[in-house]
């Protein structure tokens, strides 16, 4: 079964409220079974026009596990804590190659 991740761009414009989202939001995806990959850090555009503020990956063990971590009741109140800590949030969820034999 191939693994699953979730890419997510945002612009926090409340960086005091923000931190209590990166306080609740481990948790939730590490209870879901999921990591982070990439959460902020260096980056710069190579190609194209897609310039985000901030950057972050998650990968989880199945596009199933990811779509319960993202529905699930502990994510919920997560994003509680983010509501109006950014200017934007955007987030995809795409299901990864299977994993070579």
């Amino acid at each position: 079964m191939p693994v699953a991740y979730l890419i997510v761009e945002m612009k926090v414009s409340d960086p005091e409220q923000y931190k209590q989202y990166m306080a609740a939001a481990p948790a939730a995806v590490k209870a879901a079974g999921g990591e982070y990959l990439v959460r902020g850090g260096k980056h710069e555009v190579l190609e194209g026009d897609w310039n985000p503020h901030r950057v972050a990956m998650l990968r989880f063990p199945s596009y199933e596990q990811a779509k319960a971590f993202y529905d699930g009741e502990m994510y919920s109140r997560a994003r509680g804590h983010r509501a109006g800590a950014t200017e934007y949030f955007n987030m995809v969820l795409v299901e990864g190659v299977p994993a070579p034999v």
